[in-house]
């Protein structure tokens, strides 16, 4: 919203400087982003005196001049009759920049060179006239800027306003916000009426068929209008504030309506069959053409103005071509209404249709200012084109608005805010504004609010009002209080914390995504039809096809995520997320949700670089993850299992396994399965690791214990054997810690082999076993006999043979 401090001195004078003004405008909640000076491009317009002139030898209507800009002559060519020697005018040097936007610059004007230009009033913005060049004091120097010596200065203020305040988005309710500042008077345009007469209702008529989307509408008429170009003062008041003068019709209703707030539209009154005026909405498939000469389809329901036989206009966005003004005009019918502000924005939406008056019907504008617009809109036409104004005016008001008064508690407000204001103090301020104000008692204050603040509606409305106009400084700066006790954050949230920091050691970027997947993630990652994660949930009003469903597993927007990264050439990539998931537990109830953990690791097991040979990760590296994670934990009693071919969905078999605590599994770690890799059209190896939290966290101890470093050397011992190929290693080491044997440590796994000579079927593993005894130094005699005697258990319980 612009507006210039000229014209808003016409209704408050203004007893601060412009900065201060735009200081306490902004502190009162509209945010003033600009001030700036309306003749600034006068600052390139010099005063010059005449001291020679001779005819243009050429061209008899042509002058050539010589021009003293003080200390420089000019040569200029100059048409304008009244340019003689000695007089001091105005000069345009070249790179001025003219109101309508031309450039002047250095020309050849019928053979002789014009190095700037002599101007008139109208020229340079600042008058109507245009018959000669300006002619100043002949005492003035030359060389003195023009804006100066004319002393032409207009602060232009550029406000952003918020969607809730559409009053001030007339330069009146600006006024308003001012006279509250600086507790003056606001002066308002002189009141017009529109007669005691009824013979509009002679001429035409409205009728309102959806009073839902239109509950009011006036209209007056205005005959024999001469069409012509406006007086400057109103050319002058347009061009301040952005707006380009057109014709006195239209400038008349965009002067109005930058004044009031009030967007009015004027329609040839001849063009409209039986001169009569129906609003109604339109139907599916309907077209229009607007006044930019575009043909619009509509859709049912948006709002039109229509005449006798067709429509005339989208109500509250655009008038339409066939009803418009034109130099043919001499018969207008005026229209000021009120308009439903969704249906407003709607249509303007679904059109890409944006103008200043949908901006301000988008927003709500006074139901009770649609009559004041109207007359001040119609006075200005009989004055200024010369018409006949028709006596009366169609005030069609199928639904009033609502007066609205609302209870405020002083001691309420006070509390809210934070101040000490008194019951008479909150009154003066609401009454600044034009609330109507009765006191009630000690504390409270009964607000009627006034019919254009269509934003207050609430008690917290009125507290804001308050807060503001005393002023957001006046509000003592306080800080909370902090109780001195404090409690330990929550034991999940340091055991996630303490994840996500290993995680992140071990060279993993944290990915969050979406709780929404797409349905087909179920077939994407082969799912048995009778999986749990196809117990999805469905969003009832999805984005898009893609999140449809509550997600039942983090694999699938991890993928996509690695996929997104891989399609940007990033190759190596580790990401993991902690998130829940979501199972149906049927119509009307909550979904059980479940805390997971899942990690991805594809590309190389290092970052590129000078010394390493870039080997692919595989199934160990990704175990290795899930190894540290549970020692860093100090989770014990965690094994890997061999997932079974018809439990590997979408994990490759023989690539993977389960992670089981006891008899439980907890999660399962391994390669994606081929299908699953190309359903997700994946072209290099991943490796998964899927954790479920709930099942992990109550595994941690919560206590952390330690023991005394050995004082004695450990003995080590290795054994192989030869086992069949289906027995996993894993087996035999829990054998081995099985064995109640109190100095044997440690059991390691250091050799698989399979091939020549081993069998077929069968395999070679290798194991180091570490014994220790707290007390003593251990003989090499009494360690082999322990060995032996393990040893020969192993051997028995797998049926295993030595090499």
């Amino acid at each position: 919203m612009k507006f210039s401090l000229s014209w808003l001195t016409e209704y408050i004078p203004v007893e601060i400087s412009a900065a201060e003004l735009s200081d306490r405008l902004t502190m009162a909640g509209l945010e003033v982003d600009s001030i700036s000076d309306r003749y600034e491009y006068l600052d390139t317009v010099i005063t010059g005196r005449i001291v020679e002139s001779k005819p243009h030898p050429d061209a008899e209507s042509l002058k050539l001049c010589v021009v003293d800009i003080g200390g420089e002559k000019l040569e200029i060519v100059c048409g304008a009759p009244n340019a003689e020697i000695g007089m001091v005018t105005a000069c345009a040097i070249p790179g001025t920049v003219f109101p309508d936007g031309r450039v002047l610059e250095k020309a050849v004007v019928r053979n002789r060179a014009s190095n700037g230009m002599l101007c008139s009033e109208y020229e340079l913005g600042i008058g109507s006239a245009s018959s000669g060049i300006l002619s100043l004091n002949s005492d003035i120097a030359p060389g003195e800027k023009v804006a100066k010596v004319l002393e032409l200065s207009d602060t232009v203020f550029e406000v952003d306003l918020t969607p809730n305040r559409p009053d001030c988005l007339g330069i009146i309710g600006i006024a308003r916000e001012v006279a509250a500042i600086q507790s003056g008077p606001l002066r308002y345009p002189e009141k017009t009426d529109a007669g005691s007469g009824s013979a509009v209702f002679d001429y035409t008529s409205v009728s309102i068929q959806d009073p839902d989307l239109c509950p009011r509408y006036c209209a007056r008429v205005v005959l024999d209008v001469t069409m012509g170009s406006s007086p400057f003062w109103l050319q002058d008041r347009l061009l301040s504030v952005g707006l380009r003068p057109i014709n006195n019709l239209v400038d008349i209703t965009n002067f109005v309506m930058m004044e009031t707030g009030q967007p009015l539209h004027a329609f040839d009154f001849d063009k409209l069959a039986d001169n009569r005026i129906v609003v109604r909405a339109a139907e599916k498939g309907e077209s229009f053409t607007t006044l930019d000469g575009k043909e619009r389809k509509l859709s049912s329901g948006m709002l039109m103005i229509c005449d006798a036989e067709k429509p005339v206009a989208l109500a509250g966005v655009m008038g339409g071509f066939n009803s418009e003004i034109s130099e043919e005009t001499r018969s207008v019918l005026i229209e000021s209404a009120c308009f439903n502000p969704a249906s407003v924005r709607k249509t303007s939406k679904s059109l890409g249709l944006y103008t200043d008056a949908s901006y301000r019907f988008e927003r709500g504008v006074d139901p009770d200012g649609t009559v004041a617009a109207l007359n001040r809109a119609a006075v200005l036409m009989q004055e200024i084109t010369g018409g006949r104004l028709v006596e009366g005016v169609i005030d069609e008001h199928p639904g009033p608005a609502e007066i609205k008064t609302i209870p405020l508690s002083v001691k309420n407000t006070n509390r809210l805010l934070g101040t000490d204001l008194d019951q008479k103090s909150m009154a003066d301020h609401l009454k600044s504004i034009e609330f109507s104000v009765e006191e009630r008692g000690d504390d409270l204050l009964a607000v009627t609010v006034p019919s254009f603040r269509v934003d207050v509606s609430r008690h917290e409305d009125l507290v804001e009002e308050v807060a503001r106009l005393s002023g957001y400084n006046s509000i003592p700066t306080t800080f909370p209080l902090i109780p001195s006790d404090t409690r330990l954050p929550s034991r999940r949230l340091v055991i996630r914390n303490e994840i996500k920091n290993l995680l992140l050691g071990y060279g993993f970027s944290e990915a969050i995504n979406y709780s929404f997947i797409n349905r087909s993630a179920c077939e994407q990652l082969r799912l048995g039809m009778d999986d749990p994660r196809r117990n999805m949930l469905e969003i009832l009003n999805p984005l898009s096809e893609e999140q449809s469903v509550m997600r039942t597993s983090l694999i699938p927007g991890l993928i996509g995520t690695m996929h997104r990264n891989v399609s940007m050439q990033i190759k190596t990539l580790r990401l993991f997320e902690i998130g829940k998931i979501f199972f149906n537990t049927g119509k009307d109830k909550l979904p059980r949700e479940v805390e997971n953990l899942a990690c991805i690791w594809t590309g190389k097991r290092n970052e590129f670089s000078w010394h390493d040979k870039g080997v692919d990760c595989d199934f160990y590296d990704i175990k290795g993850v899930a190894e540290g994670l549970f020692k860093a934990l100090r989770v014990e009693k965690v094994k890997f299992t061999s997932l079974p071919a018809e439990s590997c969905c979408y994990l490759k078999p023989g690539h993977s396994a389960g992670i089981y605590a006891g008899e439980e599994i907890i999660g399962v770690v391994g390669e994606i399965h081929p299908e699953a890799a190309a359903n997700f059209d994946l072209k290099q190896p991943v490796s998964i690791l899927d954790l479920d939290l709930d099942l992990l966290i109550p595994l941690i101890p919560e206590e952390k214990t330690s023991k005394p470093l050995p004082k004695f050397p450990s003995v080590s011992r290795d054994i192989t054997m030869i086992v069949d190929r289906d027995i996993e290693a894993q087996s035999i080491i829990e054998h081995l810690e099985s064995v109640n044997e109190n100095i044997l440590e440690k059991v390691q796994l250091f050799d698989v082999y399979e091939g020549k000579p081993v069998p077929e079927g069968k395999k070679s593993l290798s194991l180091r076993l570490i014994y220790r005894s707290p007390e003593k130094t251990l003989e090499d005699e009494f360690v082999n006999s322990i060995h032996n005697r393990i040893s020969g258990t192993v051997l028995t319980a797998f049926n295993a043979k030595l090499p």
